[in-house]
């Protein structure tokens, strides 16, 4: 598959946690899940290195590359750095992208041990076109386009790290394609969608409601008219699922997960309630 070269990724300051996040921390001061900047030279032991050769290995070690690539009929955008022999692929939230979700861990991961790729899913971030739209399998479709992607980037298995709908996306994954994945981490993640939680997620339908200081860097990003209707779309996608017999997303799918599996919640998560996490945790065994 063609790789299509790209211009930099923009960075986004204003947008230091994902989307989710921000909806989570600003509203009910709840801190975004994030890594830590820690310094290089902390990380990797280069003492013994001559100078100009341990400035080479930093700099192609902090390298991050921004590239396009066809699968699956679209074009997907994704970063990539480090040059471990463990590949890990980071999965974003609702109107997330690798850059807004993933800015620290893309910076910060341990490049020596870990190969880090994080992509934006077909319609958000910088994969688009298409627009983003929202069919009753839209977990599965990112979940195939996610492993396709990272067999397209040639790495024969993988590990995922997933955040809210990522998270999905992320236990889909690690379900169907259980031979490809090597480790499963998913926070904010839910495989069920309750009344309750309809009720939640109709309360960020309207972006105008939001703060300031999470709707303008989406403004920014997808221009308002193009946000606005996403978020209503999501909405309207999320909450099908209640439809289904127990709320089903991919509760069936849980006990099909073999991988070494870590699930992480804040117990005060305003939109995912506890409850969803404790029933991953109860039936993905040995989680």
């Amino acid at each position: 598959m063609d790789k299509c070269p790209e211009e930099p990724a923009p960075a986004f300051p204003a947008l230091r946690g994902s989307v989710a996040g921000r909806l989570r921390s600003t509203a009910w001061s709840l801190p975004v899940p994030a890594g830590q900047d820690v310094p290089l030279a902390d990380r990797l032991p280069l003492g013994h290195l001559p100078l100009m050769k341990r400035l080479r290995l930093v700099k192609a070690s902090t390298s991050i590359t921004s590239a396009k690539i066809q699968v699956n009929g679209v074009h997907l955008h994704y970063q990539q750095t480090g040059e471990g022999s463990h590949a890990v692929l980071l999965l974003p939230g609702m109107l997330g992208s690798g850059q807004t979700d993933f800015g620290p861990q893309l910076k910060s991961m341990n490049k020596q041990l870990f190969t880090v790729v994080a992509w934006d899913p077909r319609g958000y971030g910088k994969s688009i076109p298409p627009s983003r739209d929202f069919p009753p399998d839209f977990f599965e479709r990112d979940a195939k386009d996610a492993v396709d992607l990272m067999q397209a980037l040639k790495f024969k298995k993988f590990s995922l790290l997933g955040w809210s709908d990522g998270g999905i996306t992320a236990l889909i994954a690690a379900a169907r394609y259980p031979n490809l994945i090597h480790k499963l981490v998913v926070w904010g993640a839910n495989a069920s969608v309750t009344q309750e939680d309809v009720r939640i997620y109709n309360g960020i339908r309207d972006v105008s409601k939001w703060s300031e200081k999470v709707r303008k860097p989406l403004e920014e990003l997808y221009g308002h008219k193009y946000f606005a209707e996403t978020c209503e779309a999501w909405v309207d996608g999320i909450s099908h699922f209640a439809e289904n017999s127990d709320g089903n997303i991919c509760q069936q799918l849980l006990p099909d997960i073999k991988c070494p599996t870590f699930i992480i919640h804040g117990e005060k998560d305003p939109l995912v309630p506890q409850a969803h996490a404790e029933y991953i945790h109860k039936h993905i065994k040995g989680s």
